[in-house]
């Protein structure tokens, strides 16, 4: 496009922000709707977790561009905490996997190592390291607050032009020469009045919403919000040491257990296995950690960190992944013939971390028609081969 467009991006989470942020800084007008407050959504429940300890190349490739973004926002006043990623290995082969991602990482230019099982212990003094063959460490990866992290893009976002609109549910669409008209609800104080928008593009970082907003525009969207606990670990003492942020889970396998360093006696765990027989309706689903989830949390954790000084579980809750049938993000238009409509969503558990490299690649699709900027990522288009029923 030669003349600056109007693009609407729906959803202020992780995604959208990345997106409207990407957008406004190559000159684009932009408008965030979001139907609720900026990271209300899956962002404001996750962990928070950027890691980069994969075992696919183009998984990895992806990182590359959200770690390169992740490291200048810090630079600007992002709280970012390196505490490290350890991802376990059960088997020689997951082992041999890891080897080639600390080839992988070294020719981008990130920082890993391997480490047998006999030394898991000099870098988590409390693991269990039966059962296991190792692990891959990152020491430059850790957590972040996602809320700040949304909050701290629309401040960025606002300064350099950028509107963005709370409490503004999409109701309906229509179609107009060379775009859109958006019809919203109102503001707090007068959500009766509806509000109307007129853009010429719009992107759909609707979360576990975004199947709902694709139907607006008359679009079949197949993510499956998936639920997800998180509990907090509270300790007797502090550690004496950071807790990395530990992964039993490679390519599907392992436990799922997952804890790392919240403060110096408290960690944050969740199981990342899921048995759900059917999608999460994300307005109405229970945002609470079940008791029984509680029991199997405390039996995974008995078995790789027995030792914790005085270990009891705390608080608990849940949040939702949006998940796609090949668990791989969409970005892209689903229909090629209507590339003014671009979807960005269903990251899965890893929306934090791929949100930087969403954003680039859908104000690609949005500014150039293609995503120019990440080589490969046209794989990631909603096409009709991805955009299928599964879980």
């Amino acid at each position: 496009m030669t003349v600056a467009p109007h693009v609407v991006v729906i959803g202020a989470g992780t995604l959208g922000m990345c997106t409207a942020l990407d957008l406004v800084e190559q000159g684009a007008r932009v408008t965030v709707l979001e139907a609720q407050s900026i990271a209300s959504g899956s962002s404001g429940r996750s962990v928070g977790v950027v890691g980069s300890q994969l075992t696919d190349p183009f998984e990895i490739m992806l990182r590359v561009h959200s770690l390169r973004r992740f490291r200048q926002w810090e630079g600007e006043g992002l709280r970012f905490n390196h505490i490290g990623y350890l991802r376990l290995a059960r088997t020689p082969a997951q082992m041999a996997l890891f080897a080639r991602s600390v080839e992988i990482q070294g020719e981008a230019g990130l920082r890993s190592r391997l480490l047998r099982a006999t030394e898991l212990r000099n870098l988590v003094p409390h693991i269990n390291p039966d059962g296991l063959e190792g692990g891959l460490f990152g020491p430059d990866n850790g957590f972040l607050d996602p809320h700040e992290m949304c909050n701290f893009l629309a401040g960025i976002v606002r300064a350099k032009g950028g509107e963005i609109r709370q409490y503004r549910k999409l109701l309906g669409v229509q179609r107009r020469p060379g775009g859109y008209t958006l019809e919203t609800s109102g503001d707090p104080i007068d959500s009766k009045k509806r509000r109307l928008i007129d853009c010429d593009v719009v992107v759909n970082a609707g979360g576990a919403w975004a199947p709902q907003v694709a139907a607006l525009f008359g679009q079949r969207l197949h993510i499956w919000p998936e639920r997800h606990e998180a509990v907090v670990i509270h300790l007797d003492e502090p550690l004496g040491y950071t807790m990395p942020m530990v992964m039993d889970l490679v390519n599907g396998e392992g436990s799922g257990l997952n804890f790392r360093h919240e403060k110096p006696d408290e960690l944050i765990a969740e199981i990342h296995k899921v048995k759900s027989i059917a999608p999460e309706d994300p307005d109405n689903y229970n945002d609470q950690c079940e008791e029984q989830s509680k029991v199997d949390l405390a039996e995974l954790l008995l078995e790789r960190v027995p030792d914790l000084p005085g270990a009891r579980l705390g608080r608990g809750w849940a949040g939702l992944y949006p998940v796609t049938a090949d668990h791989r993000p969409f970005v892209g238009p689903i229909d090629l013939s209507e590339p003014t409509l671009i979807t960005a969503a269903g990251a899965g558990g890893y929306g934090i971390q791929l949100a930087p490299v969403i954003g680039q690649i859908a104000a690609d699709w949005v500014l150039h028609g293609a995503p120019v900027s990440v080589p490969g990522s046209q794989s990631l288009a909603p096409s009709a081969g991805r955009n299928i029923p599964g879980h």
